[in-house]
Parts: C-alpha cells; structure tokens; sequence
C-alpha cells in the first residue's frame, strides 16, 4: 500500500511543479508585454487560459524527461534539493532543445534563442525545487519496512485474576 501511495505522491508533485514551471514560462515570455506602460489592464481570462496552455504544454513535454529523473532518484535515494534543481533544469533544457530544429548533417540545433533557452532552464529549476518539497523528500522511503511496533506496556500485578 505505501507504494500506492508514493505513486499517488510523485503524481501530485508532477502536476504542481508543471503548473508552477507554466506559470514562470508564461509570465516570463508576456513580461515585454506587461512591461509597456500603454499597454492597460490585461484580461483575467487571458491570463488562465495561457496558463491553462503553459501547464498543458509543460506537462506533456516534460513527462518522459522527468519520470526518468523520477526513476533515477527514487531507485538511488537522492533526496538533495540540489539534485532535483539540477534535474529540473535538465528536463526543462530538454523540453527546448525537443522543440529546435535539428541537423544530423551538421549535427546542431537551429534557431535557438537564448532568451527562450533561459526561461525553460530557469522554470525546470524552480519545478524541480517544487517538486522536491512534495515528493523529492522522501525519495526512496516506500521501501524501507514500516518500524517495529513496541510491545504492549504489562499488566498491573492487582489486576490478573486469581488462579485458585
């Protein structure tokens, strides 16, 4: 049963630090916009349905990169918030890197743009540190055996009844 609920602990984990790395992707990416100052208020309903889009599309992107990161740490222990920063920003690399153009003649990426580069790195950071405070704690505990239970404290010696 602990396993289920590891399981249960890592999925919740999965879908916080995606929408916050949605979040920091879509904010930081309109921040140009937000910064002009005859640009008015902005459009609450916008502002979820981006977010809306920014967690879909950091979900489903970052899934495989980060369930392997996942395996890695909950087969070793590793319950380093360093650890998992840096493999946030591992998954966050490989999510931009899936979606530049790639030559296997030259063997490099095309039109990368280092503004876009910096924001995914930055987002996979700040998801893996959000990750680690639900789930990446307590990596690996599902297997250690549940402690022994203590013994139950003795009976007081007025309370056995009398064998006549």
């Amino acid at each position: 049963m602990s396993l289920i609920g590891r399981l249960i602990v890592i999925f919740v984990g999965f879908l916080a630090a995606c929408f916050v790395g949605g979040m920091i992707i879509v904010i930081a990416l309109l921040f140009p916009e937000f910064a002009d100052l005859g640009a008015g208020p902005v459009d609450q309903g916008t502002i979820d349905i981006l977010l809306g889009f920014g967690f879909i599309f950091v979900s489903g992107f970052a899934l495989v990169p980060a369930a392997v990161i996942v395996a890695i740490t909950e087969a070793l222990y590793i319950r380093s918030a360093l650890a998992y920063a840096v493999g946030g920003g591992l998954v966050g690399l490989a999510c931009y890197l899936g979606l530049i153009p790639f030559h296997s003649d030259t063997l490099q990426f095309e039109g990368i743009v280092r503004r876009h580069l910096e924001i995914m790195t930055g987002a996979g950071i700040v998801a893996g540190v959000v990750y680690w405070l639900i789930a990446g704690r307590n990596a690996g505990a599902w297997r250690n055996p549940p402690p022994p239970r203590m013994p139950p404290p003795p009976l007081p010696s007025n309370s056995r009844p009398d064998a006549r």
